[in-house]
């Protein structure tokens, strides 16, 4: 059996992995990365992961460092204004409109948004010019063996691995946490989220459109044009068994529910895509970190899809990584560096879970009442600029 050597192993080929891949090569680090599946660069193709993600302004620069910016900006629509539309009166119409704009806090957008398989693809052409990376999709880790001085990774093509670091970014199930005997707290919502692209008369304007009515939000984020029209990816989270009713309908069917539930703010709303369907749970692991191995992105937790928060937070996990490394670059993954790596990240993955809990909570609300108290809610914190600018800036997770 064929054994190697490396500074990283990277077990886990998303977005936060390949990102994780590209950031460490570009900090001058050998990385090997790996994935079960071969990545789906394609919207049309089967599998591809139809969501899309905003990036925000913190989680820049990282991209920059990581020479992935440079690639992805050309496909990135600009997030300006955040609004909040409440419609959970008798009939789906507005009855609150509130708009959060970046320009209250900075000369930037609150970030920019791009479709996950866009992503993917854009960042696997990145990591084949990159020299110090050897990426091997269609590899799985399937065995981990830690000791004080190294990780031994077994990879289902027969390599055996000895890395410094391995890092865990292969997701909510990570067989890595699992080899580690690191536990997880879940929170199970009874929801699901519908994800597709839609294309409609309105321009988006670089607005992103949360509305709020009952069994989660209806999210619209801006894309760009596409074949000259404007266009959108939607996150439609619903109750576990309506979201199934909802994506078994013929598309006739499913575009009226949906232009009845988008309040009809962009003008029709015609599908443009598949029609994904994902779980809705929150999850946070135990702890981040192991010997001689890092948790990060799913595989340290999950949340429901609520504020741009998902990828971010992974981000945020690679961004300490990355400092603690340069940190301890003698003997990078020791456990000095994955003490302070779980002390930094895990308070704050909790607070912002626990955050993220609530909002979705409301959210779901169903009953006139509690619906009544949501709009109230929205009509005072957007009533006071400073809570409004502080709101923002939390979102963002800056001070």
């Amino acid at each position: 059996m064929a054994r190697i050597g490396t500074d990283i192993l990277v077990s886990g080929g998303g977005v936060a992995g390949l990102t994780a891949a590209a950031a460490f090569s570009a900090a001058g680090y050998s990385v090997i990365c790996v994935d079960p599946q071969p990545p789906v660069t394609s919207a049309e193709a089967e599998g591809a992961d139809l969501r899309s993600t905003a990036i925000l302004q913190p989680s820049i620069p990282l991209l920059q460092a990581a020479g992935l910016w440079p690639r992805l900006a050309p496909h990135a629509a600009p997030l300006q204004v955040m609004r909040i539309i409440d419609a959970g009166g008798v009939e789906p119409v507005p009855r609150v409109v509130k708009d959060f704009d970046a320009a209250d806090i900075s000369d930037q957008p609150f970030g920019w948004n791009l479709p996950n398989w866009l992503l993917r693809r854009e960042m696997v052409a990145h990591l084949r010019s990159e020299r110090r990376v050897d990426f091997r999709p269609g590899v799985a880790t399937v065995g981990v063996l830690t000791r004080e001085s190294e990780a031994l990774v077994t990879l289902s093509d027969g390599t055996r691995v000895s890395a410094r670091l391995l890092v865990a970014a292969d997701g909510r199930s990570s067989p890595v946490r699992e080899a580690l005997g690191i536990g997880v707290r879940t929170r199970r919502y009874g929801q699901k989220a519908l994800a597709f692209t839609v294309t409609h008369p309105v321009p988006h304007q670089n607005v992103s459109t949360e509305i709020h009515r009952s069994g989660g939000p209806f999210t619209l984020v801006p894309l760009p044009d596409f074949q000259g029209k404007p266009a959108s990816a939607i996150v439609w989270m619903e109750r576990g068994e309506e979201a199934l009713r909802l994506r078994a309908l013929p598309v006739p069917e499913f575009e009226a529910a949906m232009n009845a539930r988008s309040c009809s703010i962009l003008g029709p709303l015609s599908l443009n895509s598949q029609v994904n369907v994902w779980p809705i749970i929150s999850q946070v692991a135990d702890r981040m970190a192991g010997e001689r191995t890092a948790l990060m992105a799913e595989a340290a937790h999950v949340m429901p899809p609520i504020g741009a928060q998902g990828l971010n937070m992974s981000l945020a996990d690679l961004r300490v990584l990355l400092q603690l490394a340069a940190d301890h670059r003698g003997d990078i993954g020791c456990a000095t560096m994955l003490d302070a790596y779980h002390r930094q990240r895990h308070w704050e993955v909790q607070a912002r879970i626990a955050g993220i809990d609530v909002l979705n909570r409301a959210s779901m609300a169903g009953e006139p009442a509690w619906r009544d108290l949501r709009a109230k809610l929205l009509e005072a914190m957007y009533g006071s600029a400073p809570v409004r600018r502080t709101l923002m800036r939390a979102g963002l997770g800056v001070r």
